[in-house]
């Protein structure tokens, strides 16, 4: 089984930065694609940017030029940078890592358990 445990949310003022990180551990795994999604009230979860194992990215079109995506493939992290944020960038925000477990010897997905990123004055 694969974790995945997310920090660095928190509360910040319309135009400042935020760094979520967030760091998949078990036994004897690779991750290929990593993101992260957010859900705010009400509304469904949807991806944020993703990141490949060769560094390919993805981006929502509300947040291009704004959020950088990186990953550490050596610590298996994957960060997200979060700067001009807005009130509407309110959510929980939620770590994912699809890949390889040698253990069952099958494919896996996994969520970390979120952290709430909050944009107000």
């Amino acid at each position: 089984q694969v974790q995945l445990v997310e920090s660095g949310g928190g509360l910040v003022q319309p135009g400042g930065s935020l760094r979520l990180s967030c760091a998949a551990s078990g036994r004897l795994f690779s991750t290929n694609a990593m993101g992260w999604y957010r859900q705010a009230p009400g509304t469904e979860r949807e991806l944020v940017a993703s990141i490949t194992s060769g560094g390919s990215t993805n981006y929502a079109d509300s947040v291009k030029g704004r959020f950088t995506i990186s990953r550490d493939n050596a610590k298996n992290t994957v960060y997200l940078q979060m700067n001009s944020l807005k009130p509407e960038d309110t959510a929980v925000y939620y770590c994912n890592a699809d890949g390889w477990s040698y253990v069952s010897a099958r494919e896996f997905r996994s969520w970390g358990q979120g952290t709430q990123v909050t944009v107000s004055s």
